[in-house]
């Protein structure tokens, strides 16, 4: 059995399908499963796709019912242990991070990376994974997808994606299998993933399904008096880390303005 499969899901996005393509096949790592769901693309994706049969575990193009539906088609696919979910236009970030994350694969449940982005203007950021992806984490963030490295076996034994969420899927799984069941998790801090921001993605219709959506995650897992309970501790810690990034901003204000 081998130890990973890489996911990609794709509609009518031949171009970041494309990229997404030849980041895998320039991994210096070969041995994975690569599998493409494609939703029934008519704007050339297909012709790319089977252009590159011979590289795939597997594809398909086909109507489908959205990101989770077509992720868990993905999954029922998979023989390996560990999957990776790179939707199209997602990109590894160089081309020796399967070789390297290899040899912390087969201990841990979820094993998850750093993440790169890029906004509209090309600007460049890097972004830190917690260690520790506690309550409070997930309250005001959560883990990014396409730098996690998920044991297989977990969708079988706590379920597979939740299809009736259009965008946060993924933030439900994790609120399910680390918070809920205690899954092992493990960072490794090293980028993953090269991820592009999108003007649909910052903007304000999709920042408020967002938010419907991980509040319904929630709501699917643990009870009203437990999320209260969640909630308040949030906001009493980050009342504190305000206070104390305030103080420290007081202190070193003089410091800043020296000449």
């Amino acid at each position: 059995m081998n130890t990973l499969s890489i996911i990609t899901i794709n509609y009518n996005n031949k171009d970041g399908l494309k990229k997404t393509m030849n980041s895998v096949f320039a991994q210096s790592y070969k041995d994975f499963e690569y599998i493409i769901i494609d939703g029934g693309s008519t704007d050339g994706s297909l012709e790319l796709v089977t252009e590159n049969e011979q590289k795939l575990h597997y594809w398909v193009s086909e109507k489908d019912e959205g990101i989770y539906h077509a992720q868990n088609k993905g999954i029922a696919q998979s023989k390996a242990e560990y999957c990776l979910f790179l939707n199209s236009g997602d990109t590894l970030a160089d081309n020796f991070v399967l070789g390297d994350i290899l040899k912390y694969l087969g201990t841990e449940d979820i094993v998850y990376g750093d993440l790169v982005t890029f906004d509209l203007s090309g600007k460049r950021k890097n972004l830190s994974s917690p260690d520790d992806p506690d309550v409070y984490h997930f309250m005001i963030s959560t883990l990014w997808h396409p730098t996690t490295f998920i044991r297989r076996q977990l969708f079988l034994k706590y379920g597979m994606y939740e299809q009736l969420f259009k965008v946060t899927g993924d933030y439900e799984f994790f609120i399910r299998t680390i918070l809920k069941h205690n899954v092992s998790v493990n960072h490794i801090k090293r980028p993953i993933c090269v991820f592009e921001l999108s003007g649909i993605s910052n903007s304000e219709t999709m920042r408020e399904l967002q938010t419907q959506e991980r509040k319904l995650s929630w709501e699917l897992n643990f009870s009203k008096k437990v999320i209260e309970t969640f909630e308040q501790q949030t906001k009493i810690l980050r009342s504190r880390e305000y206070a104390l990034a305030n103080f420290f901003r007081k202190l070193f204000k003089p410091f800043s303005q020296s000449k």
